[in-house]
C-alpha cells in the first residue's frame, strides 16, 4: 500500500510543479489564440486581399486533377494564418522582454592588493618584533 501511496505522491508533485501547469494553460491559451487568428485570417484579411487583387476568393481556389479536388486556396489561407501568428507571436515575445528584469551584470572582481612598499614592508617587521617582545 505504501508503494502506491508513494506513487500517487509522486504523481501529484509532477502536476502540480509550476512547469506542467504552466505548460497546460499555454497549451489551452494557444488553441483559443489559434482559432481568433485563424478567424482574422479567414474572415478580414483573406477577404481584403482578395478585394485588392480583384475579388479573389482564396477559398474557392482550386483545381481538378482526375477525380480529386486540390484547394490550393485553404492552403495559401494556411500560410497566412501561420505568418500571422508568429508575427503576433513575436510582437508578444518582443514585449514580454521589455518588462523582464533586466539582469545586472555580476561586478567584477576586485584587483588584488599591490605589493607592499618596502616601507610598509619594514614597518610590519618592526611591529611583529615589538610584538614579540612584549
Amino acid at each position: 500500500m505504501s508503494e502506491k501511496k508513494g506513487l500517487i505522491q509522486e504523481f501529484k508533485e509532477f502536476i502540480f510543479k509550476g512547469n506542467v501547469l504552466n505548460m497546460a494553460v499555454g497549451i489551452i491559451i494557444g488553441g483559443a489564440f489559434t482559432a481568433i487568428v485563424s478567424s482574422l485570417v479567414a474572415d478580414i484579411i483573406m477577404p481584403l486581399i482578395g478585394v485588392l487583387i480583384g475579388g479573389v476568393d482564396f477559398a474557392g481556389l482550386s483545381v481538378q486533377v482526375g477525380e480529386a479536388t486540390i484547394t490550393y486556396g485553404n492552403f495559401i489561407q494556411a500560410i497566412i494564418s501561420f505568418l500571422m501568428i508568429a508575427l503576433v507571436l513575436f510582437w508578444i515575445i518582443k514585449g514580454a522582454k521589455k518588462f523582464e528584469k533586466k539582469q545586472e551584470p555580476e561586478p567584477e572582481p576586485e584587483p588584488a592588493p599591490a605589493e607592499p612598499s618596502e616601507e610598509a614592508k619594514l614597518l610590519m617587521e618592526i611591529r611583529d618584533a615589538l610584538v614579540k617582545k612584549e
